[in-house]
């Protein structure tokens, strides 16, 4: 029997403000997302390959949390759209790389900056140093719930690939 009561754990209100949280997040985030006409895992990928010259289905499930199954629908779509491109790999003919096209360069020029303001509207309101202190304390969390817990730092995922590239 576990220790913990539904409500009586330390870290119940942990979980419930995480979730909350979130919700807000994903509620603010998307609506803005749904304005660029993507939805939010397509919007993920064109973040993602933004500022890059492109990379391997791999990698790029690896960098935005979308599984390989899940991924290979979104870039299709995408692809259909005209916005990223599938290029093989010279070395290797298993692989193949995603990188935007043109048009989705463009995009990702127009709506990656957009967004970002978007979010620092409300984000803002925090000093740096609360944010840097958010930050250590989800990157701890999720280190102590993969089971990593000595590892706060694993995990950092780069959004946009901002000065890269």
């Amino acid at each position: 029997m576990s220790r913990y009561h539904t409500s009586s754990a330390p870290f119940a209100r942990v979980i419930r403000a995480l979730a909350e949280a979130w919700q807000s997040f994903e509620q603010y985030s998307g609506a803005h997302i749904r304005t660029t006409g993507l939805s939010a895992p397509q919007f993920d990928v064109v973040c993602t390959l933004g500022n890059t010259e492109g990379m391997t289905f791999s990698e790029l499930g690896h960098r935005t949390l979308i599984y390989k199954t899940t991924l290979t629908g979104v870039v299709d779509r995408l692809e259909q759209k005209g916005l990223v491109e599938r290029v093989p790999c010279e070395q290797d003919r298993r692989c193949v790389y995603v990188r935007l096209t043109g048009e989705g360069e463009a995009l990702f020029d127009e709506v990656f900056p957009a967004h970002m303001a978007h979010l620092g509207d409300r984000l803002d309101a925090l000093s740096p140093e609360e944010l840097e202190t958010v930050e250590h304390s989800l990157r701890r969390l999720a280190s102590a719930l993969s089971g990593h817990a000595g590892d706060a730092e694993s995990g950092e995922r780069v959004i946009g690939n901002q000065g890269r590239g």
